[in-house]
């Protein structure tokens, strides 16, 4: 089933199936995306694949600094006619929602997505609206131009479960791109492979993935060790030690096994814990980045000598 989706996607992103499990993967753990990345590289495109891969709802918003909260929410219109105030929603009321740019807009706006990416509902004028069961933001921004742009708060960038980038294409990946001819021709094209059902059942069967508690002891000390760090100005929280416990499991299922091992906490341990910890000023003058810390912690944790079970 799962594998179809990979497959139905690639028909319109070519060569990026890794990218596109860590998706399915966060969907399956009720997980939002952060995509940083160079522009034309696919990130639109993948979002709507996504959505129609599994015949769910989408909207882009596109973020720009004039954009209101009430633009992304939804606004009370009042009607002269009897007095009363109809809600009318926001591009937000969507299962798959791209926001596109995301810091290109005042943190006023950003914040506005705190609520409904952490509890699956908003509330305006003392009113909770709640989302689809399906309901998943994938953000983009572009790591290269900064002016005008206003950075992700770290409270708002603890709420995405990962942040991955699809990366440019390789030469014969790029030529298969020109063969395949009209993408948005493709897009348009591609059917539903999975229902709402499957997904909803998939999830099930992604918590029932069995962790042993070497695992879980391996995993809280690979986000300890990123308070402790030296380089390190501010470490994860313990929700991203929850996020890696989750999305572990949920690649553990994608690879076809009942159990998580320590090869798929480390698989996956820096797109979910690098956009979490802040650098100090001196480390990033040395050439660190998060990715790099992540990777160096990784290598000096202990890992966990675990029977393979089914």
């Amino acid at each position: 089933m799962i594998s179809k989706a990979i497959d139905n996607i690639g028909k319109v992103i070519i060569g990026k199936d890794e990218v596109i499990k860590k998706l399915i993967a966060s969907l399956l753990c009720r997980g939002h995306i952060l995509l940083e990345d160079v522009p034309g590289v696919g990130k639109t495109t993948i979002a709507r694949a996504l959505a129609k891969t599994l015949n769910c709802s989408f909207s882009r918003i596109q973020f720009t600094p004039d954009l209101l909260p009430s633009d992304i929410l939804g606004v009370n219109i009042y009607n002269t006619g009897d007095g009363s105030f109809k809600f009318i929603k926001g591009p937000i009321h969507n299962q798959i929602v791209l926001a596109d740019e995301i810091n290109r807009t005042s943190p006023k706006t950003q914040s506005s997505l705190l609520e409904v990416m952490q509890e699956n509902q908003i509330t305006v004028d003392g009113n909770t609206y709640a989302m689809d069961e399906l309901f998943m933001v994938i953000a983009t921004q572009n790591p290269v131009e900064y002016e005008g742009t206003f950075p992700l708060p770290e409270a708002q960038l603890d709420r995405f479960i990962m942040k991955i980038s699809l990366g440019y294409p390789t030469k014969n990946e790029e030529i298969n791109i020109l063969r395949r001819g009209d993408i948005q021709k493709k897009l348009e094209d591609l059917m539903p492979v999975i229902s709402k059902e499957d997904i909803l059942k998939l999830r099930y069967e992604v918590k029932e993935i069995y962790v042993k508690e070497e695992i879980e002891e391996y995993i809280a000390e690979i986000v300890r060790s990123t308070r402790d760090n030296k380089n390190v100005l501010l470490g994860s929280s313990p929700r991203g030690t929850i996020a890696l416990y989750n999305i572990s499991k949920a690649i553990a299922y994608l690879e076809g096994r009942s159990y998580v091992t320590p090869e798929d906490v480390r698989y996956i341990a820096a797109d979910v814990l690098a956009h979490r910890i802040i650098l100090k000023p001196e480390a990033k003058y040395m050439g660190f980045n998060s990715r790099r810390v992540i990777q160096n912690i990784l290598d000096n944790t202990k890992v966990p000598m675990v029977k393979v079970y089914d």
